[in-house]
């Protein structure tokens, strides 16, 4: 077992915990701010929309996405907004679409412009080497132990090898467990805050409360260990991770 893997995974459990913690800090702060208002507003501009209320927020997504905006803070929201169950799958949808996107604008429409940003990047390198050789597989190890951030990693892509069927697919399937886990908080956060001040139509028990979080901590281990499994396996059959930071 290589030397950096307990290292690696307490790195990945204290990422967690932040998480967690900055949520609990979210909820600390709907004490004092209208944050539940707030919510409860923008649900209701939602909900006005009705079916096209998750298309909307699909399309704002795609758009950040392709601006290379980080997606979690959206990811949080979708949760807060629409629920684990609709708010996964719109965030799985968008990502995927922007995925698609990013990858057919790197590939024929701005491929010498995203080239010249990442040729002097030897993780690039590395990454482009291992998709010749191994195709789908590596993208799907990558995209479960993300090497690269996501918005970044959707214009490389499109500069390899790999056909764009293959690529859209592994990328959905691997993306799915974090989208979850992500949308999963965002959701008890939003419950939190609601609950906190007293507003929200759902009130959980100590009982329920328990439940949830023991469901969230069983996903995050499951993130966790896959990972943690994907990036063994890269270590294994490429040097994408002995290569420096791009």
């Amino acid at each position: 077992m290589n030397a950096e893997t307990p290292s690696r995974t307490r790195r990945g459990w204290i990422r967690f915990i932040g998480v967690g913690i900055v949520l609990l800090g979210i909820v600390a702060v709907g004490r004092q701010l209208p944050l539940d208002a707030w919510l409860g507003s923008l649900r209701v501009h939602l909900d006005a929309l009705g079916a096209w209320g998750p298309v909307a927020f699909a399309a704002l997504y795609i758009a950040a996405a392709l601006l290379l905006v980080p997606g979690s803070i959206l990811t949080l929201a979708a949760g807060a907004l629409f629920g684990v169950v609709t708010g996964t799958l719109t965030v799985w949808i968008a990502a995927t679409a922007s995925a698609a996107l990013a990858f057919l604008v790197a590939r024929y429409f701005a491929r010498e412009t995203v080239a010249q940003r990442l040729a002097h990047r030897t993780r690039f390198v590395a990454i482009d080497r291992a998709i010749g050789e191994q195709g789908w597989k590596i993208v799907g190890l990558l995209r479960l132990s993300p090497v690269i951030p996501f918005s970044i990693s959707n214009y490389l892509y499109g500069l390899t090898s790999i056909a764009f069927g293959p690529y859209v697919g592994v990328s959905a399937l691997a993306m799915l467990p974090a989208t979850f886990f992500y949308v999963s908080l965002g959701s008890v956060a939003a419950t939190g805050v609601e609950t906190a001040v007293g507003t929200g139509d759902f009130d959980p028990s100590p009982l329920e409360w328990g439940l949830r979080i023991v469901g969230i901590a069983a996903t995050a281990a499951v993130v966790i260990l896959v990972t943690r499994l994907a990036r063994k396996t890269l270590r294994e059959t490429t040097d994408i991770e002995e290569t420096e930071t791009p």
